[in-house]
């Protein structure tokens, strides 16, 4: 049998993938989305479900040296580092702390501004449209301190205040006006009161992935093997078939890197693994928005299924086996704050994809005509998924993005 040919195959079915896709449909071309397993069950399965406004800053910021000490003790439950994978990936941790000066987050801030800006509009938009409005909950979310920690909470105010994004400081009493069903542990906190939150981020790209499928679009489930060039396209080999298609949209978060090495590419992406848990909650004492607990270093947030805690950063092989320590560290942290029972379902493990400057990859590969890389999106894949999928669409049709993505294109790495 002939391989299927289609404009474009979508690979990856995450949030970023599925964007891709839909938007690609939307700019009338066939599309075949492909991945091993169903839209949303791998790493945009498991985050906090935020649409978050204002996570301008990447993570390797100024602030990042003054708690290094603690995170090198190996101990913290912020981050947690396996020494092997440090070794064998020296490069990747040195240009990740080099960037972490004054001088390379304000830029990189602008970009991610414009990234989420207009990643949130096509949520909004997008989230009605699938039918799935019901599960976005416009409440904000909170980061608080226990501490006294009021210049801190300051100083993040005066960024988000910079580009135009709204926030609130609250002391303990406003804190527990805005969340009474929490016990008062808190003494600062800060209100992004234009971030909403989803109820299960998993369910939100399964319903933009049957929206796609209602738009025309095919969804395959393969595990995909190889992809090569072909003439002047491409050919996906899959377990089960092969496909032909003009262009390739390479959307696998942290498996890109290892799809793209055949075509000689060395994509400098490591993967921040995390962990989350899910707790029966007591509707008496309700979570009514994300906290994000600022000294204990986890994030709590209501979901579809129960009060959902999720852990720090993990760095270690994409394969290795779970460490419960962040999480098992946490969740008694958690049980001071929320009231809640029992654990619902099993514990957790994903994997963020994120390079060394901490933004995405969103552009063509610099030495494949039809190649397009979509990935490396770290913490706010989530919220950024709509407008990296996006941006890869207008630039197949030869239109430009509603942002710049000059600052996201490969070829800065590769």
């Amino acid at each position: 049998m002939s391989d299927k040919k289609v404009d474009v195959v979508v690979l990856g079915a995450g949030i970023v993938g599925v964007s891709a896709a839909y938007a690609a449909r939307q700019q009338g071309l066939s599309v075949v989305l492909v991945d091993r397993r169903e839209p949303g069950s791998e790493t945009s399965y498991g985050n906090a479900g935020i649409l978050s406004s204002g996570s301008i800053s990447p993570l390797n910021n100024p602030s990042l040296w003054s708690a290094l000490p603690k995170y090198l003790t190996n101990r913290h439950a912020a981050l947690r580092w396996n020494i092997g994978w440090s070794i064998r990936n020296a490069e990747w941790v040195l240009q990740f702390l080099a960037n972490a000066i004054p001088s390379r987050t304000r830029p990189r801030a602008a970009v991610l501004h414009g990234l989420i800006g207009a990643s949130l509009k096509l949520h909004r938009d997008w989230i009605v449209k699938a039918g799935a409005g019901h599960r976005i909950r416009e409440t904000g979310w909170l980061k608080a301190w226990r501490g006294d920690a009021i210049d801190v909470a300051k100083r993040e105010q005066a960024l988000l205040t910079e580009f135009g994004i709204e926030s609130q400081l609250l002391d303990r009493q406003a804190i527990s006006a805005l969340e009474p069903g929490i016990v008062p542990v808190y003494k600062v906190g800060l209100l992004h009161s234009q971030t909403a939150s989803v109820d299960s981020p998993g369910a939100v790209v399964k319903a933009y992935a049957r929206m796609f499928a209602g738009a025309g679009g095919e969804i395959r489930q393969s595990e995909i093997r190889a992809i090569m060039p072909d003439g002047e396209g491409w050919r996906v080999v899959l377990a089960d078939g092969a496909l032909s298609a003009r262009h390739v949209v390479v959307a696998l978060g942290p498996w890109s890197a290892e799809i793209l090495r055949p075509l000689g590419y060395r994509v400098p992406l490591a993967f921040e693994r995390g962990y989350h848990r899910e707790f029966k909650p007591n509707p008496a004492r309700a979570l009514r928005r994300p906290i994000h607990d600022a000294d204990g270093s986890f994030l709590m947030t209501p979901m579809e299924q129960g009060i959902r805690v999720t852990s720090g950063v993990e760095l270690t092989d994409h394969d290795a086996p779970s460490s419960y320590a962040q999480i098992d560290a946490v969740e008694p942290l958690a049980r001071e704050v929320v009231e809640f029972g029992e654990q619902v379902g099993d514990t957790w493990r994903g994997a963020r994809p994120t390079l060394p400057d901490s933004l995405p990859m969103i552009g063509p590969a610099p030495r494949h005509a039809g190649l397009w890389l979509a990935f490396g999106n770290q913490h706010i894949g989530f919220t950024t998924g709509p407008a990296t999928g996006a941006a890869i669409a207008a630039m197949i049709r030869g239109t430009p993005p509603s942002y710049d993505v000059t600052p996201f294109a490969p070829s800065r790495y590769i």
